[in-house]
């Protein structure tokens, strides 16, 4: 593969012609992913830092066929919780190889990593906390551990991304040296760790790259020449507004490079949103036209539940007439079938005008898009199509209402089993 691929792939770029016969084919609301797409993030995104570990955030989009493709990439995997390292195992990955960075996590993440780690010597627990330590240690794990720090900088698209500078995220930045060398009577201490934002762009870079600065100066200060690492996180962005330009990514790493300055550590990076966003698009069709005096109202059979990211971050998402793309282009407001004013893909944006049963394609669905799917108002989560080399198959099969409501089925039929019955009821009730 080569290096060359654009650098960014707009909603227009998608053959409109292939994912008319997948919507025809599969229904809507539908994901369609285009694998090939992601292995062309990857590869560009290693290329602009040859020197640095690169890892891939699951928590972007945790979907089998997309941790398959990575890993065929030669990725390794960064994971946020216990599911996402169970998913990255099942998906091929060396669990020796894993990073598990814990948030405040629950006492069954910590039993996983504390047991994967005695079985598996090479996994990483990154933590945040001075309490996820010392849980970690009552557990018997002694391996490998890495810093999460808060540098106290914060960057991305929005506040509640803007991780760097948020408390809940990493150990205060003057009480890392100390916490060092605690830990290295404990554990393996192998890496410092920070992540300052997402979604980070151009107006961001001068930012990001201060946070860098100070995460490896104090990488230097805790003692860089004993580490095996230093993790500066991901955050870096894809423009979601057409008229926003992707970043230059060799101009990215010799800024990050400059940043760093001289560290006997190896660098190592994880991004996410970078790799998956632009690789994939929800397919959409339109149910509802209503003329109001105040906005020409469309409705569709995508929801929030199917797409949160406009609804939890205000966050644009550029919308094509995948039917009509020549027809004329009007002020129109996109919503699903949620009863929620929160359920809204735009408000009076100029789109080529939809019509009923129309298919739109929403685009930059690949981050956060099906991760945070949802089964509000019982609706059941859509299909998610791959396609790779030419090639289109299905990864996630429709939910049917069956799934939506197997787990209090199941639990029902459970405590019916143990449930006496009522002759035995009435039986006992004479004695």
């Amino acid at each position: 593969m080569s290096h060359s691929s654009a650098p960014v792939r707009r909603v227009t770029d998608w053959d409109f012609e292939q994912l008319s016969a997948l919507a025809g084919e599969h229904g809507t609301p539908l994901y369609v992913v285009d694998l090939d797409r992601v292995a062309e993030n990857y590869e560009r995104f290693s290329a602009a830092f040859p020197d640095a570990h690169v890892m891939y955030a699951a928590k972007a989009h945790t979907g089998r066929a997309v941790l398959e493709t990575l890993l065929d990439a030669g990725a390794d995997i960064e994971c946020a919780a216990r599911g996402e390292l169970q998913r990255a195992i099942e998906a091929g990955a060396d669990p020796d190889t894993l990073q598990y960075t814990a948030v405040n996590p629950p006492d069954a993440d910590l039993d996983y990593a504390a047991e994967l780690g005695a079985e598996h010597p090479g996994l990483t627990v990154t933590g945040g906390a001075r309490d996820t330590f010392d849980r970690l240690e009552a557990r018997g794990y002694d391996g490998r551990v890495a810093i999460r720090i808060n540098p106290g900088i914060g960057t991305g698209h929005h506040e509640k991304v803007a991780t760097g500078k948020d408390a809940k995220f990493g150990i205060p930045y003057d009480d890392v040296v100390d916490l060092a060398d605690d830990l290295r009577d404990r554990f393996d201490l192998v890496g410092i760790h920070a992540h300052v934002g997402s979604g980070v762009l151009h107006d961001d870079l001068d930012d990001h790259c201060r946070a860098i600065a100070k995460v490896a100066d104090l990488a230097r200060d805790v003692g860089d020449e004993d580490l095996e690492f230093v993790d500066f996180g991901g955050g870096f962005g894809v423009p979601y507004h057409e008229d926003e330009e992707p970043l230059d990514m060799p101009t990215v790493g010799e800024r990050v490079r400059e940043a760093v300055g001289d560290l006997a550590a190896r660098v190592k990076l994880e991004p996410g949103r970078y790799v998956v966003a632009d690789s994939e698009v929800i397919l959409t069709e339109v149910n509802t036209v209503k003329e109001t005096p105040a906005s020409t109202v469309v409705g569709v059979d995508a929801s929030l539940a199917t797409l949160i990211r406009p609804a939890m971050f205000d966050s644009y998402h550029p919308i094509a007439n995948v039917s009509a793309p020549d027809r004329a282009a009007e002020p129109v407001s996109i919503g699903g079938p949620c009863c929620t004013s929160a359920d809204v893909f735009c408000t009076d944006r100029p789109v080529p005008r939809p019509e009923r049963e129309d298919l739109l394609a929403i685009g930059n669905a690949g981050a956060y898009g099906y991760e945070l799917a949802n089964q509000f108002h019982s609706q059941p989560r859509p299909a998610e199509v791959a396609i790779e080399g030419g090639e289109t198959r299905v990864v996630r099969r429709r939910e049917s209402m069956d799934d939506v409501t197997r787990v209090e089925r199941e639990a029902g039929e459970a405590r019916a089993e143990r449930a006496p019955r009522n002759g035995e009821r009435g039986a006992e009730g004479t004695r």
